[in-house]
């Protein structure tokens, strides 16, 4: 160990909580930022491919969102791996944000260079395999703080919906003006988060035996990672069932993102503006933010069965509403419909990847989570980019809906079945 790890400075077993507390407020807004940059392409799509190159539809749009997506669920075990062997986060947040910068400035540019389509996706992957350093790391990093982790990853989830909120709309009105413009202010609020991120403490981002994080003295967890978790939730059944509903929640999430974007400017349904349809989505992404936290401390009072099943079965036949909606008043209605069942069961479902497994895997059963969650975005575009532009808008909000509609229906026993706050282990003592 050095002396600057042995320096007043790097001791952190009497960190006050106010000190906690403050990085929190900043990571929490470079999560917000990240989420932002992210968000403020996707009103624009159809017609930010057509600038890049791509011929008009939903099929462009689709790999567009793909690339990106695929970097991220490629990267992120990677950047989480080697901030462990560094010891650091801070560093690597930095580079993500900055070297996903550079990626939306490279994009802006190609138009100019006469590069085609294929050039835009290829940048896309390798922003996407940056940003999501700084996305999944600042979350990571939210873990290691003091405080609990119910409140710190309140402060992610309240980022993550803010941030979409927030990207929708401006992201709607900059790409009326210009398709290239919400790339830009991207590149600009990707800068402005890695400038914060380097004003983050990066104390404790890893903790070993005999050391602390944040105040709390931690056990060694050098033999707990996802191989373990992998290996319970193949011989634990009731670990795939939060694992399932998340994979399920953001593929729909996944298809709003993109067939929502096409269906609400459409001439032949709705036809509305870019800056209109951003607004659209934040009736969902509002109070699909705002509401988490009340619903999180609802299903710790009564349970996680009502607030996972329930909340699964209304989002499904909402979003299938959403597809069938005669107009857009009653379509809009349904959209913030649609985001307050998602805040009823997003932190009912988190909540029970914990009350499954043991506190000392617990940061690896929700790594695996949003791995899961990841894949189920990806599959979100592939099969709501390939149902609707094979069979049209209708049956593809049908499929998706119905789909959410089956896995409610099929693991509802499973739910049922399940104890919520029992650990893992111990159930399975109970049970021999």
């Amino acid at each position: 160990m050095s002396d600057a790890d042995l320096s007043p400075e790097a001791d952190t077993s009497h960190a006050p909580e106010a000190d906690a507390a403050d990085r929190r407020r900043r990571l929490g807004a470079v999560v917000l930022a990240v989420l932002i940059s992210q968000v403020l392409l996707y009103p624009g799509v159809p017609n930010l491919v057509v600038a890049l190159g791509a011929p008009a539809g939903i099929d462009a749009g689709m790999w567009f969102l793909v690339a990106e997506f695929g970097a991220f669920v490629t990267f992120a075990v990677v950047w989480g791996a080697l901030s462990d062997a560094l010891g650091r986060r801070i560093p690597l947040i930095a580079v993500g944000a900055f070297g996903g910068a550079a990626s939306y400035v490279a994009l802006a540019s190609l138009p100019g260079l006469g590069l085609g389509f294929g050039a835009a996706l290829l940048v896309r992957v390798v922003g996407g395999a940056l940003t999501i350093g700084a996305f999944s790391l600042s979350i990571t990093l939210l873990m290691d703080l003091r405080g609990g982790n119910g409140r710190n990853m309140g402060t992610a989830g309240l980022a993550i919906g803010l941030g979409a909120a927030v990207g929708s709309v401006v992201g709607g009105s900059l790409a009326d003006l210009d398709a290239l413009y919400p790339v830009y202010a991207g590149a600009v609020v990707l800068a402005g988060a890695g400038a914060l991120a380097a004003t983050v403490d990066d104390r404790a981002a890893t903790a070993s035996s005999g050391e602390v994080a944040d105040g709390e003295a931690v056990e060694a967890t050098e033999s707990v990672g996802f191989r373990d978790v992998l290996a319970r939730a193949r011989t634990t059944p009731g670990l795939l069932v939060p694992l399932a509903f998340g994979f399920v929640d953001r593929l729909t999430a996944g298809f709003f993102a993109l067939v929502g974007v096409y269906y609400f400017q459409d001439p032949a349904t709705f036809g509305l503006s870019a800056g209109a349809a951003g607004a659209t989505l934040a009736l969902f992404f509002v109070p699909f933010a705002l509401l988490q936290s009340p619903f999180g401390a609802l299903s710790d009072r009564i349970g996680r069965f009502l607030p996972v099943v329930a909340g699964s079965v209304a989002y499904g036949v909402v979003t299938v509403g959403v597809g069938v909606a005669p107009s857009y008043p009653i379509a809009a209605a349904l959209m913030m419909l649609v985001g307050v069942c998602g805040a009823l069961m997003a932190p009912a479902t988190m909540a029970l990847v914990t009350d499954l497994v043991e506190p000392e895997v617990r940061g690896a059963a929700m790594g695996l989570f949003n791995v899961f969650g990841s894949l189920g975005f990806l599959t979100g575009f592939l099969i709501g980019g390939g149902a609707t532009d094979a069979f049209g808008y209708t049956p593809a909000f049908l499929a998706v809906g119905g789909l959410e509609l089956a896995i409610a229906l099929a693991l509802l026993p499973a739910v049922r079945s399940l104890s919520p706050g029992a650990g893992l282990i111990g159930r399975l003592g109970a049970e021999g």
